[in-house]
């Protein structure tokens, strides 16, 4: 009786396992239909809104779940030039993982480029959710990504704290 209680909890441990991997990995997120005229967006530094960008071959995934699974992938022919000159910078941009059949999003290789300066990272969209901004990296070859990062208002308010005075108010959570 002992060895098939013994095996019973090891299937079923590898069952829940099984269970939790998918979910995580693959069960929540949905591909993103591309509108092809306003899926990338970055901040412009003279009005601080957003405006759409050039872009092609635009693929992205999110989830429900969560409000920082939002990836994207996309193409454009502007220049890191004329980038700079336009969009607000974003200070301090870290790509979160993808999951790993998204292959287009690469977070270790785009950290790399963030961090040696050959990809330059701007303002997406300000609080596209309560605490979190949209962020747009762009690659000398006109590669770009895009994901959800939480902002100083985010993380102190997601740890239950009041929101900064530089924040906007919290939404109500019912």
């Amino acid at each position: 009786m002992g060895k098939f209680l013994a095996a019973l909890i090891v299937i079923c441990s590898l069952a829940a396992g099984i269970g939790i991997y998918y979910l995580q990995i693959y069960a929540f997120y949905e591909p993103v239909t591309a509108t092809g005229t306003d899926d990338v967006q970055m901040t412009l530094m003279a009005t601080g809104q957003p405006e759409p960008i050039l872009y092609e071959d635009f693929e992205a995934i999110d989830a429900d779940s969560s409000p920082i699974r939002y990836r994207a992938c996309f193409t454009t022919t502007m220049s890191q030039a004329m980038l700079t000159e336009t969009y607000q910078p974003y200070e301090n941009p870290v790509p979160l993982e993808a999951p790993g059949w998204f292959d287009c999003f690469d977070a270790d290789e785009i950290g790399a480029a963030l961090s040696d300066g050959s990809a330059l990272a701007f303002m997406g969209t300000e609080n596209v959710t309560y605490g979190v901004d949209r962020i747009v990296a762009v690659m000398p070859d006109g590669r770009g990504y895009v994901w959800h990062q939480i902002n100083h208002c985010g993380e102190v308010v997601f740890d239950g704290q009041p929101a900064p005075e530089d924040c906007p108010e919290p939404p109500e959570s019912n």
